[in-house]
């Protein structure tokens, strides 16, 4: 079994060889923003997570606090299912979804995508977590994890891509989460947390799976 970091690691490398001009950039967006810090504001372990009411695929209201009654949750932000990182950050939290569920936790994932856009009907079938969305990013913002996409990402996606941000997340066309994962405990506290602006970059599901045996 492969660690997601050496899945990332490939996809960066295979990016700086198919097209190392783009790369170049997003190195320097990306250190930019840890230069000012983005992300500094992320809710912090020991804190009081915000509670939030989103919407699933189907266009049903989950909440946090019911979540909760079950047992801890886990919150995990990405962009999209346009996102290459994002959906090799999923498929590596649904092969270890079984170890999750067994420490008696729940997995959400949230994006800003409309509900019916988040993934195809045969991805939603295929995941066993939620997917909820997110679509202006306020539950993103009130994790202090809401990021402004630079012009330079904004027209890659756009230009390059032939990604329309603004129909695909009804509206938002400039505002992504960092992608960032929290662990929540029943009593509504982080009890740990990863944020890192490189949304290339992702928490390791071992390192979840860690943190709720701790928990537990």
């Amino acid at each position: 079994m492969k660690y997601l970091k050496e899945l990332t690691d490939a996809k960066i490398e295979s990016g700086r060889q198919a097209n190392p001009e783009f790369m170049k950039g997003v190195d320097a967006i990306i250190k930019q923003a840890k230069d000012f810090q983005q992300g500094k504001d992320a809710i912090k372990i020991g804190q009081k997570a915000p509670s939030f009411k989103l919407p699933n695929p189907e266009g049903n209201s989950i909440s946090l606090a019911a979540l909760l009654n079950k047992g801890p949750v886990v919150i995990t932000f990405y962009r999209g299912n346009w996102c290459p990182y994002c959906n090799l950050q999923l498929r590596a939290l649904q092969a270890r979804l079984d170890e999750i569920h067994a420490l008696g936790a729940t997995l959400v994932a949230i994006s800003p995508q409309v509900p019916d856009g988040s993934m195809t009907k045969d991805e939603i079938s295929a995941m066993d977590f939620i997917v909820l969305s997110d679509q202006e990013a306020k539950v993103a913002s009130q994790y202090g994890v809401a990021w402004e996409v630079p012009a330079f990402l904004e027209e890659h996606m756009r230009v390059g891509r032939k990604l329309d941000l603004e129909k695909i997340n009804n509206g938002n066309s400039n505002i992504l989460p960092i992608p960032a994962t929290f662990i929540v405990g029943r009593d509504e506290v982080v009890i740990w947390n990863y944020v890192n602006v490189d949304y290339r970059t992702r928490s390791e599901p071992e390192d979840i799976i860690k943190a709720l045996q701790n928990l537990s």
